[in-house]
């Protein structure tokens, strides 16, 4: 081999070495760098899973109790305002049920009303007594079988009835022939709304001598 030959395989040698030690410094450095940047990387997700202090959760919880009072308060409020609603509609339909209770009493009654004003009508004018009689009986007649038939309103009190000091109000008494006392003058029927009496009849009782 000549001189230049070997000078230029020494040449080569050369670079190769060089480029061989710069590839090495650049791991070296890259090695170097690598630790720092997990590092950091560690050192954030311990911040960011660095549990919270005392004062951070207090705060917390007061913040939920103060929405769950909150919550609470405004239930309270509806359901006040709700029971004050319920409240005055009580109220209200127990008076709208006594101011109206006989309205379906009335509105019946005003049949016999009106059979009585035209009755009175026909009197001013009428010639014969016994009709305006009959028609005052019937209207009668017609009153007493709607109180019975629809209310359940019985008259009671008849003369020869006996005596029952529980319906009968006994206003005078006389000694007569009789076995036990009875009914001698009624003065006033009685009434039974149902089983109950409304009024007690007014009565002449006569007494066994």
């Amino acid at each position: 081999m000549s001189k230049e030959e070997n000078k230029k395989a020494e040449d080569e040698e050369v670079q190769n070495a060089e480029v061989k030690e710069s590839a090495e410094a650049t791991e070296v450095a890259e090695k170097a760098e690598a630790p720092e940047g997990e590092a950091g990387a560690e050192s954030a997700e311990a911040e960011s899973t660095e549990p919270k202090s005392e004062l951070e959760l207090a705060q917390e919880k007061i913040a939920q109790l103060e929405a769950e009072n909150a919550d609470l308060k405004n239930q309270v409020l509806r359901r006040a305002a709700d029971f004050d609603n319920y409240r005055k509609r009580s109220i209200q339909e127990k008076q709208d049920a006594f101011d109206y209770a006989n309205t379906n009493l009335l509105k019946d009654l005003l049949d016999s009303l009106d059979n009585f004003d035209r009755t009175i009508e026909a009197a001013a004018t009428a010639t014969d007594p016994k009709a305006i009689a009959d028609g005052v009986a019937m209207i009668n007649k017609n009153l007493i079988s709607m109180l019975e038939n629809k209310y359940n309103l019985v008259s009671f009190g008849a003369e020869g009835d006996a005596f029952d000091p529980d319906i009968h109000e006994a206003i005078g008494s006389s000694q007569d022939d009789v076995a036990e006392p009875v009914l001698k003058v009624v003065y006033l029927k009685g009434y039974k709304l149902k089983d109950r009496v409304i009024r007690h009849a007014k009565v002449m009782v006569s007494m066994p001598k």
